[in-house]
């Protein structure tokens, strides 16, 4: 598999500049709040949604500073919304590293999500790109309503297949899309057609990505050498569970349930409908699924002509559903 740096050659420098007019779109006069975005900024992950910004603008055209400010509002509302949903999971840990909320507590971590957002908003409405706010807004709007569904679903553990696509297509893939949408929208003269054809490239895209996400909960760490069922212990049902709660019989069905509900913090019980999940088949149904989502996210690039860009997107793409972590 493609590095992360060999995927990234084509947008090298662009992604460096990027990295400097985002550290300047987060100062701030008050010293508390500098100090704040400075330990997001340290912190920060892998920079690929804005290496999706920067290689969709470049399939689409080429990058402008148009572009810049859509990768940065686009950080900007994601990095609040991450800030916020560990007060909301109450998490200590983001990245390996202590979470905002962990170290400044709740009040400060909430305030702190907001002036992000404005950030954002501001960014955009000073330059009115407008067509970028739209976009990206509507990603955030999609987020919460997907939140908000896992969380309604997830009471009675009695999601669909069909749901469960719903869930992960708002609030995933809805984050994905925008990035690959606003980087072809902040390409001078586009049409809407293409803009709406990288948006569902992206969704594609998130939804492969985080069914791969899904299956980690079914893999080996390294530390323990055992499944992790992170997933299952905080009461999420995913793609592989789903799958057998849907080959089930009705008792089988209350059993697992019960495990869900009633068991999910005993390790033991855990592993065991872990490997009843592995026997029943639902973890080769779920990489299966993941498999086809990447061929359909394939499938619009290739009408795009071929570049270097187009090959670093392709080679992205695989990156997400093979990583490790």
């Amino acid at each position: 598999m493609t590095s992360l740096n060999e995927i990234k050659k084509p947008i090298a420098p662009y992604i460096d500049e990027f990295e400097k007019k985002f550290k300047t779109s987060m100062q701030s006069s008050v010293a508390l709040l500098d100090i704040v975005t400075r330990y997001i900024l340290k912190t920060k992950g892998k920079q690929i949604r804005p290496m999706f910004v920067f290689l969709s603008a470049e399939i689409c055209g080429k990058v402008n500073e148009s572009t810049y400010r859509a990768a940065s509002l686009i950080e900007l509302l994601h990095t609040a919304t991450l800030v916020h949903d560990d007060v909301v999971d109450d998490s200590n840990e983001r990245r390996g590293f202590f979470s905002v909320n962990a170290l400044w507590k709740n009040k400060i971590a909430v305030l702190v999500g907001d002036y992000l957002l404005s950030r954002g908003l501001l960014l955009a409405i000073k330059n009115e790109d407008f067509h970028l706010l739209k976009i990206v807004s509507n990603a955030v709007k999609e987020m919460s309503e997907g939140e908000l569904l896992q969380i309604e679903k997830a009471r009675h553990l009695d999601i669909k297949e069909s749901i469960y696509y719903e869930i992960i297509r708002k609030k995933t893939a809805s984050l994905i899309a925008s990035c690959c949408a606003c980087g072809a929208a902040s390409i001078d003269g586009i049409d809407e057609e293409t803009i709406q054809k990288m948006h569902q490239f992206g969704e594609y895209v998130g939804i492969a990505f985080q069914i791969k996400d899904d299956l980690f909960d079914y893999e080996k760490s390294n530390a323990t050498g055992k499944p992790n069922g992170i997933d299952i212990k905080e009461q999420k049902m995913t793609l592989p569970l789903i799958h057998m709660l849907n080959n089930s019989s009705y008792f089988e069905k209350r059993k697992i349930k019960n495990t869900v509900k009633r068991h999910n913090n005993n390790p033991d019980k855990v592993n065991l409908l872990i490997d009843e999940v592995n026997q029943s088949g639902g973890i080769d149904y779920a990489r299966q699924k993941m498999i086809e989502y990447r061929e359909k996210a394939l499938s619009i690039l290739r009408e795009f002509p071929e570049s270097e860009a187009r090959t670093s997107m392709e080679q992205l793409v695989i990156f997400t559903t093979e990583r490790n972590k």
